[in-house]
């Protein structure tokens, strides 16, 4: 058998490497690497994509996310709603402006925000709520938006693993006040190395971010705030172009092959298949089933939690199938968040997912026969470990 790796990014490299190596080095020729018309054409065909009128290049999306927090003054003494499953950087960013992030578990069914529990967490200092669209599943942005104009918050979706997904038709980073979106290469939109956007429909908020990523600067050399060094390059740029021309193509490729994983592992025990929200549109940046146990699981993988999930990566490495967990320690048991005073068992739909969460190989140019692999190599490694007690 083949290896199936859990990502493959020379393969779409290949499909359009003559237009992505001329693009380059015209830019290289030109020797305008920072800014200039590379930068803002991209900025101008994203912003038309994603339906806002405002777009800001970035560094990555991690600055997006800080950017978004700075632009509307959030800081110490403030607090801002987030979920735990999630990557790091969603809550890292509301630390490092000051801010105290503040947990709120999430739906086993979607993986983001259970929107049931915002409210009970809203206190006279919450400033803003951030809500993940993860591994490509939009939020339930029409229910969000109404809880957020209720108490008079700001939201800053989190787009990084979403770019394309939609919510009634409506592109994510449309929605909320600030969109901010990472084109880190493993996207749905991925650059050459690290870049990132912020989307909005606000011209002031957009003016602010575009003076913060500038050094706090307007006019050059001329300062009016604490601001950093966060620019989205010219290289980046031309990448982004012509990829973003692919991208409705390439997630409609994901959205079928998740359909067709759906239909294989419909009926496999101990696998529970991720499902599409009702009123959204995923773009499938990860294909993520649970792995849960029953009472015909194997007896010594039943009594830990995380057992079956570690048993099943490691027997389709054994097999060549790659897979990885997305993630296996939530955010408010993590040690740097020790000073809050999350325990164990708080918000226990987020511990459980990380105990029962695995990935499966997903990109666009995943062959059937590839996936073919994948759901024979699961099957084979389930019945084995439940043949080793019989």
């Amino acid at each position: 058998m083949n290896k199936v790796p859990l990502l493959n990014l020379t393969r779409q490299f290949e499909t359009i490497s003559e237009e992505v190596n001329a693009a380059v080095l015209q830019v290289l020729g030109s020797g305008g690497y920072i800014g200039g018309p590379a930068v803002s054409n991209f900025e101008q065909q994203f912003a038309a994509y994603t339906g806002t009128s405002e777009c800001i290049g970035c560094n990555s999306g991690t600055d997006a996310l800080f950017l978004a927090l700075r632009a509307l003054e959030i800081g110490p003494g403030d607090e801002v709603i987030a979920p735990p499953f999630t990557f790091f950087a969603t809550a890292e960013v509301i630390s490092a402006v000051g801010a105290t992030p503040v947990f709120v578990d999430i739906d086993a069914n979607t993986f983001n925000l259970d929107l049931n529990l915002i409210e009970a967490a809203i206190t006279e200092k919450t400033r803003a709520i951030i809500p993940v669209h993860l591994f490509g599943q939009p939020v339930d942005m029409t229910r969000l938006m109404a809880i957020a104009e209720a108490h008079s918050l700001a939201v800053i979706e989190d787009c990084a693993q979403a770019t394309g997904a939609e919510w009634t038709g409506q592109k994510v980073g449309s929605i909320g006040h600030i969109g901010c979106f990472s084109f880190y290469p493993t996207k749905n939109l991925g650059a050459a190395g690290d870049g990132g956007a912020i989307t909005t429909n606000d011209p002031a908020i957009a003016a602010n971010i575009r003076m913060l990523k500038e050094h706090g600067s307007r006019a050059r050399y001329y300062h009016e705030a604490i601001g950093m060094n966060s620019r989205l390059d010219a290289v980046q740029a031309v990448v982004l172009q012509i990829k973003l021309r692919f991208l409705d193509t390439w997630n409609q490729q994901r959205q079928q092959i998740a359909e067709r994983y759906q239909q294989l592992l419909s009926r496999i025990p101990h696998i529970v298949p991720p499902q599409e929200i009702s009123g959204g549109r995923s773009v499938w940046n990860q294909y993520t089933i649970r792995l849960v146990n029953s009472p015909d699981a194997p007896s010594h993988l039943s009594r830990e939690p995380g057992a079956l999930q570690d048993w099943v990566r490691n027997e389709l490495q054994s097999r060549g199938v790659g897979s990885i967990v997305y993630y296996p320690l939530p955010l408010h048991l993590q040690s740097v968040y020790r000073d809050l005073g999350y325990q164990p068992g708080q918000l226990p739909v987020s511990e459980q997912m990380c105990h029962e969460v695995l990935s499966l190989p997903m990109f666009p140019e995943l062959s059937a026969e590839d996936q073919d692999q994948v759901i024979y190599s699961l099957k084979d490694c389930l019945a084995t470990a439940v043949e080793s007690q019989s």
